[in-house]
């Protein structure tokens, strides 16, 4: 996982080199009537101001555009030209032909700028992001929540009883493989752009803070309206999904500055972790550079300030609305360590809340604004437990935001109101081909797994009616397998020692399979069929599945991009009325 997020900011630099003049926003972008964004085009190289055309619709842009584009003869560190216009908007919808040209070089991209209804169909909005969810996590989940016998299963999940509505394109501007920052800015901005990248175009300069941006949804409400704004996460609540609600920059990395952006749009409601880059950096445990005290910011502002599940229900009670819940310096443990095994960092952060806590607290709060809300709600660990292939934890973490799901699917019986929107940002290469049954003979694992027929059930039980199974350890259990993978020891059981650690860097600096699982009985050495700088199983390429239900889920059909996702949830919610 660290070696794949320093692959990912080498992407961004890449991105830099072109073949020709670049218009940005790109071709074929769709643009919010209204919304603020920042027009550029980069010439492959240096020229003169008057050799330099731009136009759109055939009318310089400086008329359609306001004001006159700012001329760059060479912008720092690329012996090129630019020209620059920042937070333009256009108001009228319609289709909008840019023309740049500068001697002989011409580029031409086409724009449509689309209006939304005069009136809302929405009142709120409530978007769940299973970071990393595939099919079969939410067929795993169900196995291990609900049971299964004679071929059906013995229970639903909450999702279940939510349309399926559309496929979900996910792949970003360079590249058909996609990261946690392009997928869910394109949700929250009606834009595609490249992987690492929120908020912005990523252009060719190296500074990852220049780039040309465009409105995210926080800010789109701010503009627009009163809405209450939350975030409820289990990762770092400056992450790339969170982020990609409030932020702006090419590189998701900037956790710093992320959390400069979060005090920027001040969104109501911020629950997750990640207290370390709020902290000034002579506090122990801060990851800042500088002596900012975002935690201090922040309470001046009227947030309380809730670092444990008790402080939680406290500030849930007595607060005047605006609650910063900071539980861990990092992202909290997963629910199977946190509620059940007590590993991970459990026993430095004891007393955590989870997502189903946290999402009812968003709801309770959020709700008594007579405006309405946008409440985004991650499962962030579904991802995080996905890439080191900790398959029980990830089930965990699904089950986990099914539950949240529900309290989304109680609250919309007294406020029919609310779209819920449910879906992923991206997929896993992940399969479950039958079960692992322990009570088959012989020493080698591979031969206790159970296939077609020999596959049977799995013998998980709920006794306690939690949800979750009693044991995640059963005799029989899902034998789930990535189609990607590092050098890694296969062990067939659930890592109840803590999470899933499969490859380490040697000396060379390759990862290689974690010796640590060599010993365990039947571990088998599979050999990675990715680049040995992945330390991790990779996101996959598939479609994602989006459900909605609610005002404005008619929105949602077919195939789509992500990017369209921003628009349908932007005409629930009336945020451009104008003419179409």
């Amino acid at each position: 996982m660290r070696r794949l997020l320093a692959a990912l900011a080498t992407t961004t630099c890449l991105i830099a080199a072109a073949d020709a003049a670049t218009v940005y926003p790109l071709d074929r972008a769709t643009i919010l009537a209204g919304s603020p964004f920042d027009f550029k085009v980069e010439f492959d190289a240096v020229v003169k101001p008057a050799d330099v055309s731009v136009t759109i619709n055939g009318e310089p842009a400086e008329k359609v555009l306001g004001k006159a584009p700012e001329f760059i003869e060479k912008e720092k560190g690329v012996e090129a030209t630019a020209v620059l216009l920042r937070a333009v908007n256009i108001a009228a919808p319609g289709t909008y032909k840019v023309e740049a040209k500068a001697g002989n070089e011409t580029k031409a991209v086409t724009w449509n700028v689309y209006g939304t209804p005069a009136t809302a169909k929405a009142k709120n909005v409530i978007f769940f992001l299973g970071d990393g969810l595939s099919v079969a996590h939410r067929t795993g989940a169900r196995l291990m929540s609900k049971g299964m016998h004679e071929g059906k299963a013995d229970g639903r999940l909450n999702l279940d009883d939510i349309p399926p509505v559309a496929f979900i394109g996910t792949s970003a501007t360079n590249a058909i493989a996609t990261d946690s920052a392009n997928t869910m800015s394109a949700y929250m901005t009606g834009h595609k752009t490249a992987v690492n990248a929120i908020g912005v175009y990523a252009d060719r300069t190296k500074d990852v803070l220049d780039d040309p941006r465009v409105e995210n949804m926080a800010e789109a409400l701010r503009r627009t309206g009163k809405k209450s704004i939350g975030l409820v996460v289990t990762s770092e609540v400056e992450d790339a999904t969170p982020a990609a609600v409030i932020g702006h920059t090419r590189a998701r990395a900037e956790k710093a500055v992320l959390v400069e952006q979060l005090f920027e749009v001040k969104p109501d409601i911020i629950l997750g972790g990640g207290s370390a880059y709020f902290l000034p950096k002579a506090t122990p445990g801060s990851k800042r550079k500088d002596e900012k005290d975002y935690i201090a910011l922040f309470r001046d502002q009227g947030y309380t300030l809730a670092t444990t599940k008790e402080e939680l229900a406290s500030a849930a009670g007595s607060n005047s609305g605006k609650i910063l819940g900071l539980f861990h310096t990092g992202n909290l443990d997963t629910v199977l360590d946190r509620q059940f095994l007590k590993k991970g960092t459990v026993a430095k952060f004891p007393n955590q809340p989870g997502l189903v806590e946290m999402t009812k607290v968003a709801l309770d709060q959020l709700s008594k604004n007579p405006e309405g809300f946008f409440l985004m709600v991650e499962g962030s660990s579904i991802d995080k437990m996905s890439h080191p292939m900790d398959w029980d934890r990830a089930l965990y973490e699904t089950i986990e935001f099914d539950q949240a799901i529900g309290l989304a699917r109680e609250f919309v019986k007294t406020h029919p109101d609310t779209l819920i929107v449910v879906t992923g940002d991206h997929t896993h290469g992940v399969s479950i081909v039958g079960t692992v049954d322990d009570d088959k003979p012989g020493p080698e694992m591979r031969e206790k797994v159970g296939v077609y027929a020999d596959a049977g059930f799995p013998n998980y039980e709920d006794k306690n009616g939690d949800g979750y199974p009693d044991k995640v350890d059963v005799s029989r259990r899902l034998a789930i397998f990535s189609s990607n993978f590092p050098d890694y020891y296969e062990t067939f059981r659930p890592k109840m020692d803590g999470p899933f650690e499969p490859a380490v860097q040697n000396e060379k600096k390759e990862y290689v399979a974690n010796e640590a699982y060599k010993d365990v009985p039947g571990a088998v050495l599979r050999i990675g069929n990715i680049p040995r700088s992945s330390d991790t199983a990779v996101h996959a390429v598939d479609d994602v599945v989006l459900q909605a239900v609610g005002p404005g889920a008619d929105g949602f059909r077919g195939y789509m991009e992500q990017s369209d996702v921003y628009r349908a949830i932007a005409e629930a919610l009336a945020l451009a009325p104008a003419k179409n």
